[in-house]
């Protein structure tokens, strides 16, 4: 059985700044989105015939970073430990420590593409078009700081299985590296299907309900082998709060795809 390296945290200390390994991923992250962005629009002519300009996307950086942040921290209060949160409310601004949730980080994301939206002259739906598939990457990276941190550890694994991993501050039970799982799957996987995916014209929504599809069922799949969270709907192993959110998400999805060819028909 492996053992996880239990990594400090802290990547780099600069008097008395410290550079936490979390939120380098998510500089990654963000850096990925506007280098991919580029490429998109550098690379796909239905983006130029949209009139879609660096300057829009530098813009929808800005406004997706505080999107995701702001979101992010609310939902892991919120969704998954509002009794902890409440009785130390000063740890809400802590997120250089962990506890960012995808599930509030996305609801902070189109609430702050509305926004844009409103003030570019755009629809929103376009909009999330042409953000989707930016963000598995960035997903990616941040189950790898999930994984630094040593949080989110996966359910009790087979002892015979190569890659269980014991994380001794937990127990001494061999368990799934469920954080890595995620970012093969949520993240690697979701965004070779999309960019291949979106690398064609398809029709308004199209590309956004396949996002919403796709990550909703890996989500689904790869929570099986997460240790579940309580979150406000009580302790269920048989289905977790990751699940719970994951199925509108992807029951949506599936709307806005058929819609989306149903129009364009």
């Amino acid at each position: 059985m492996l053992i996880h390296p239990q990594f400090d945290p802290v990547a780099l200390r600069l008097g008395p700044l410290s550079v936490h390994w979390y939120g380098l991923m998510y500089l990654v992250a963000f850096l990925q989105f506007w280098w991919l962005g580029r490429r998109r629009i550098a690379t796909q002519p239905q983006l130029a015939r949209a009139g879609w300009t660096l300057r829009q996307l530098d813009d929808l950086l800005f406004y997706g970073v505080i999107g995701v942040v702001v979101g992010g921290r609310l939902g892991q209060v919120l969704f998954y430990e509002p009794d902890y949160y409440l009785d130390h409310p000063l740890q809400v601004l802590a997120v250089w420590r962990g506890g960012m949730s995808f599930h509030g980080g996305l609801l902070g994301v189109l609430l702050a593409m509305w926004l844009y939206a409103r003030k570019a002259g755009r629809t929103w739906i376009e909009i999330t078009d042409f953000i989707a598939p930016l963000v598995p990457l960035g997903l990616a990276a941040g189950r790898v700081g999930n994984f630094i941190n040593g949080e989110l550890w996966g359910r009790v694994a087979d002892p015979a299985l190569p890659w269980a991993m014991v994380f001794p501050w937990v127990d001494g039970l061999p368990r799934h590296p469920s954080q890595l799982y995620q970012a093969a799957l949520e993240g690697l996987t979701l965004f070779a299907v999309l960019w291949l995916y979106s690398d064609s014209e398809r029709p308004r929504g199209a590309v956004s309900g396949a996002f919403l599809i796709g990550y909703g069922a890996l989500r689904w799949f790869a929570e099986y082998f997460r240790s579940p969270d309580t979150g406000i709907f009580g302790f269920s192993y048989s289905v977790s709060m990751g699940q719970w959110l994951s199925l509108p998400m992807a029951l949506f999805g599936i709307v806005l795809l058929v819609s989306a060819y149903r129009r364009h028909s």
